[in-house]
């Protein structure tokens, strides 16, 4: 047999998705993949029921569907503070996985460098490497995830071609201050690098914090590509429908990648997904509500039962720290996966290991969600309650 790529022994599966498999196949309840247990808002599911029955049932344009462009222009316009091109400035992608990996493999060539935050997202590194960046890791320094600007700015200097930023950052719910891009920006200027943004959880940033959109500060839409999903914003995870945004040089060569990468996003559910891109403010008012009602529901859970944890700013991601059950007698020598995978088993709730975010050698911190319904969350306490016990 002829050898495989290099790359793919360099990066595993995702443990998140496999988190997921493992949870299902024990019935678990599932706080470890994040999507939420209750159904997309009505009027989507309504749009999605006629163009079931009414079309577009063929390829749209590769780059995204007019209608689709054009209300994401919209939104996206007003998130940044200026008039958004839907035909130069927009790419539509199958989720904003594709929309990160549309990203890096556009602005990047073999062996350059990119400035990662650890924790990180898992795709990351994995879209570093497949695109043939080499990463270079800057940590974000728990319980409050800041960051050493200094180092940043060494990472340009060992000339990093571009930073990628998540904010809100999952998985620690880290959201960065207009200060803290304020100063990347100048950076990025300073060193002609591009900043690289994930920006799914952007309706989600608890008071008093605030989202600051990178391409919204002076002198950045011209190097800043915006990478986003309609996934966590409609609960629509399982429909894949994400986009870059960026100024049109990049974006220009961005439809060429993503056009040979997957042609393009499924046509009706872009036809439906168009009705919630036109909802008015409150719709977000009221998401943002509903998460912080959760947010405060599940971390009084948590203080309640005894588990220590972040409190995050945004996303709807917490970092639970498991080193004093790793310390007792039957743990001795388990890593954070392994000890996932026995709450799997003998809680009944399932984590995702911290050590999959970190690029640092992190092996007592696991990843919870609270996007689910009341009640599933009041039973997935119940269970942390059983394992929170062997402490006492």
């Amino acid at each position: 047999m002829p050898k495989l790529s290099h790359r793919v022994h360099t990066f595993t599966d995702s443990v998140i998705r496999r988190m997921t498999r493992i949870s299902d196949e024990h019935g678990a309840i599932n706080l470890s993949q994040g999507f939420p247990d209750f159904d997309p808002p009505k009027p989507i599911l309504d749009a999605l029921a006629k163009a079931a029955h009414e079309g577009p049932h063929q390829y749209s344009v590769t780059f995204g569907a007019e209608n689709f462009r054009r209300a994401l222009a919209v939104k996206q316009g007003r998130a940044i503070g200026r008039e958004i091109d839907p035909e130069t400035e927009l790419v539509v992608t199958c989720g904003g996985t594709e929309a990160m990996m549309c990203a890096m493999m556009t602005i990047c060539n073999p062996g350059d460098k990119v400035l990662v935050f650890s924790p990180f997202y898992e795709n990351y590194g994995a879209d570093a490497i497949l695109s043939g960046a080499e990463p270079i890791y800057i940590p974000l320094t728990p319980p409050e995830y800041h960051f050493d600007l200094a180092l940043v700015e060494d990472g340009f200097r060992q000339g990093a071609k571009a930073i990628i930023i998540c904010n809100p950052s999952n998985p620690c719910g880290k959201v960065f201050t207009r200060q803290e891009l304020t100063d990347i920006a100048e950076l990025c200027k300073q060193y002609d690098a591009f900043a690289v943004t994930d920006e799914v959880y952007e309706h989600m940033v608890y008071a008093p914090n605030t989202h600051t959109c990178m391409a919204s500060l002076p002198g950045m839409f011209e190097r800043t590509i915006t990478c986003n999903s309609l996934s966590k914003t409609y609960s629509i995870t399982g429909w894949r429908l994400g986009y870059l945004c960026g100024p049109s040089d990049v974006i220009e060569h961005a439809k060429k990648v993503h056009d040979f990468l997957t042609v393009g996003a499924a046509a009706p559910l872009q036809e439906a997904a168009t009705v919630g891109l036109g909802f008015p403010q409150s719709y977000y008012d009221q998401l943002l509500a509903l998460y912080t009602e959760k947010r405060a529901y599940f971390l009084d859970g948590l203080d309640r039962i005894g588990l220590k944890h972040n409190i995050p700013q945004g996303t709807y991601f917490v970092m639970v720290d498991i080193a004093d059950f790793l310390a007792l007698p039957r743990f001795q020598g388990y890593t954070d996966l392994e000890f996932c995978e026995w709450m799997i088993i003998n809680i009944g709730v399932a984590a995702v290991p911290g050590s999959s975010f970190f690029r640092e050698p992190v092996n007592h911190l696991i990843r919870l969600h609270f996007a689910r319904e009341k009640s599933t969350i009041d039973e997935a306490l119940r269970r942390l309650a059983n394992m929170a016990a062997l402490l006492k």
